[in-house]
């Protein structure tokens, strides 16, 4: 039976869904500190939809790429914990100020080096940046066919995959050939739980330079347990051109960022009754608020 390797691509994103008026800068970036990070959710439907590969095919391997700080070892251990076999933290200075264009250079350069990736899956897009560029632009870079917009693998077979697409206007079913890339939308099915024993097994997983910061005993924590050791490279561990990567390699300049903040000036206490509600929809419609 035919094992796959799998690469998913996962990003730590500043958490959006609760913004208030600190989350942005004086000079129109993003107050990371101000906002917990999490993994991004598209991709966690991504993970999810290499994990129903795996169950398929077992033995097939799958790899979680995150490219971000040191602190990003977060979401690879939240990988672990729900079924993802290994993960390489791609991190260095010279990736500080990426925009699509760099981040694509900089993933593609890491997955030649992994070498004989039948799939590679990702979210959609960030919820930080909403562009859903990098994926496309890895599968560019990588000279391989890619399938977006996926909501489900309708059937795979060792050499092709069927997936269906979520498009505005309805869905499609296509086919590919390996090796290739498909980015997730958030119409998937959602990834599944930790499982207990996986998290027990990985909690303390983390990079040498993590262990390094705290004083840990790194070497030998990486000889007696392997496992809890997470890859990490840099720059140097990839073969990549320099002035492609970070703000060197990136031509999108942002020109202005808005902090819009939304705010209640006034409310209405209604009761559940048909004459209040018809009431209510004739107002919003007068004002050209629905309709």
């Amino acid at each position: 039976m035919k094992e796959f390797q799998i690469v998913v691509l996962a990003k730590q994103v500043p958490d959006t869904r609760n913004v208030g008026k600190d989350a942005m800068k004086a000079d129109g970036t993003v107050n990371r500190a101000v906002l917990p990070a999490i993994f991004n959710p598209e991709d966690l439907h991504a993970l999810e939809q290499a994990l129903l590969i795996k169950d398929q095919f077992p033995g097939s391997k799958i790899t979680l790429l995150t490219m971000g700080p040191p602190r990003a070892v977060e979401i690879l251990r939240e990988g672990f914990y729900r079924g993802a076999d290994d993960g390489i933290l791609l991190t260095d200075r010279a990736f500080a100020g990426s925009d699509t264009l760099a981040t694509s250079y900089a993933i593609a350069c890491a997955i030649r080096k992994l070498k004989n990736i039948d799939i590679i899956v990702c979210g959609r897009q960030a919820i930080d940046g909403d562009t859903a560029q990098v994926g496309p632009q890895v599968a560019e870079k990588l000279s391989i066919p890619q399938i977006t917009y996926a909501e489900g693998i309708v059937s795979i077979t060792a050499d092709t995959i069927q997936v269906k697409r979520r498009l505005e206007r309805g869905v499609e079913v296509v086919e590919g050939h390996f090796p290739l890339l498909i980015t997730v939308n958030n119409t998937a099915p959602h990834c599944r739980p930790r499982n207990a024993k996986r998290l027990m097994k990985y909690k303390h997983a983390s990079t040498i330079s993590n262990r390094q910061e705290t004083n840990e005993d790194y070497l030998s924590t990486s000889i007696t347990k392997q496992h809890l050791t997470i890859k990490e490279w840099s720059v140097a561990d990839i073969e990549c051109d320099n002035v492609q990567l970070g703000l060197h390699g990136s031509p999108t300049k942002v020109k202005k960022v808005d902090n819009i903040v939304f705010q209640s000036k006034e409310s209405r206490t209604m009761d559940d009754l048909d004459e209040d509600i018809d009431e209510l929809m004739k107002e919003l419609l007068s004002s050209h608020i629905i309709g």
